[in-house]
């Protein structure tokens, strides 16, 4: 099993800065993909960011490209996703996710939140003035 843990949320203003961490433990990490998913006040789920197990590719929905980077550590078993140019449509919580059963990591299968097995509890992200 795979077990993640999410930190680093809080209150920032719009146009700062936050950066996300997802700890994992369990199966080893570089062995699957993982992504950030978010859902805001009275939203569905929301696909934010995905990476592949080296850390090779990755992938962003169009809403945050340019402004968000997905990134990993896996000699330290750690997942980051750093914000920048935050807006007040960025208030959210946060997930991270493992998808330990994908094989082929594409956008298209990435993108799914039913694609990953493994959740961590969620972080709140507000962005207000």
């Amino acid at each position: 099993q795979v077990q993640l843990v999410e930190s680093g949320g809080g209150l920032v203003q719009p146009g700062g800065s936050l950066r996300l961490s997802c700890a994992a433990a369990g199966r080893t990490f570089s062995d699957y993909p993982v992504g950030w998913f978010r859902r805001g006040p009275g939203e569905d789920l929301e696909f934010v960011a995905a990476i592949t197990r080296a850390g090779y590719r990755f992938f962003y929905a169009d809403s945050v490209k340019g402004r968000f980077a997905i990134s990993r550590d896996n000699s330290k078993n750690m997942l980051y996703l750093q914000m920048n140019a935050l807006k007040p449509e960025d208030t959210a919580v946060y997930y991270c996710a493992a998808g330990t059963e994908i094989i082929f990591p594409t956008m298209e299968v990435l993108s799914r939140a039913n694609e990953y097995d493994y959740w961590g509890q969620g972080t709140q992200v507000t962005v207000s003035s």
